[in-house]
């Protein structure tokens, strides 16, 4: 066991280190689908959108003003998403809210497009992420020690404002019964409005990160991870947080050992890198057989 892991260190940490990052942008879908009872497609892209301003800003701002600067921009932009294309529709059928949802996507999709002319863009060196550290012989970027870490007091302190905050309140209230809260009270507007920033700010930190790592951006670069970060919702239980959580950190772990392990099942890890994208989805499929409310989803029950 020991060898194992020593001989696949370097992929286990990237693994976590990926992990992270995926969690980071699961919870801004499972909160959403907390709320709504939506699927927020577009999430994946504002990822990818937080990563080209990172690009574009960082040529005429120092790197520590580019990076806050970013993060506002990415609220920003979630608040307006929702504003615009989700809040009219309120009441509208679901399947409306999806498609707004799909459009919206493929509109940050076209817009990249048109700002990149379809090139892949070089994300900048953060300097102190990107230094190299030696961990039991495996060599790697800080941004890989940093990511599990950064991601756990996140989740932590979204966890104590959901607990303990009044607009947290507002939000478990508004998840458990969205029409009674609207009854008793509660600005429902407001709350969705706070679910969409909090989900931005925390998709746009985990652009940072995974950027860091693989340094290229190009106008598709949120639609893998963002259908991961979906699955890893889905894996954990949508509309649970521990559950999205745990989720990205599987799935992060496992792809980067199936793309690099050098024993698995007794054959050469490179064979394997071909199937890392297909192991996230065949793992879907399973969980949605044997436990379709995810890990830790709760049961829905029909009231009479």
């Amino acid at each position: 066991m020991l060898d194992f892991l020593h001989a696949n260190l370097s992929y286990i940490l990237s693994g976590i280190s990926v992990g992270g990052q995926y969690a980071l942008i699961a919870i801004g879908y499972t909160m959403v689908y907390g709320i709504l009872r939506l699927i927020n497609f577009a999430h994946g892209d504002v990822f990818m959108i937080a990563g080209l301003m990172m690009v574009y800003l960082s040529t005429a701002l120092p790197v520590t003003v580019a990076i806050p600067l970013v993060l506002v921009m990415t609220v920003v932009l979630g608040f307006l998403i929702e504003r615009a294309a989700y809040k009219p529709l309120r009441t509208a059928p679901r399947m409306s809210v999806m498609i707004s949802a799909i459009g919206i996507s493929y509109l940050l999709q076209n817009a990249a497009l048109y700002f990149t002319g379809g090139l892949a863009k070089v994300y900048p060196a953060i300097p102190w992420l990107s230094q190299t550290v030696t961990i039991w012989g495996s060599t790697t970027k800080m941004v890989t020690v940093v990511t599990p870490i950064l991601t756990l007091v996140l989740v932590v302190l979204l966890t104590l404002l959901i607990k303990y905050t009044k607009v947290g309140m507002a939000m478990r209230a508004v998840s458990k019964d969205f029409e009674t809260s609207r009854l008793m009270g509660i600005r429902i507007n407001t709350v969705i409005s706070v679910t969409f920033v909090i989900g931005s700010f925390l998709a746009a930190v985990g652009s940072v990160l995974y950027f860091t790592n693989y340094a290229s951006v190009t106008p598709v670069s949120g639609s893998m991870p963002g259908l991961k970060c979906f699955v890893a919702a889905v894996f954990g239980g949508i509309g649970s947080i521990p559950g999205a959580v745990i989720g990205a950190f599987i799935i992060g772990i496992a792809e980067n050992v199936i793309k690099g392990g050098t024993s698995i099942f007794g054959f050469g890890g490179s064979g394997w890198t071909t199937f890392s994208d297909a192991f996230t989805f065949a793992l879907l499929i399973i969980i949605l057989v044997v436990k379709p409310t995810g890990l830790f989803g709760e049961k829905a029950t029909d009231k009479a």
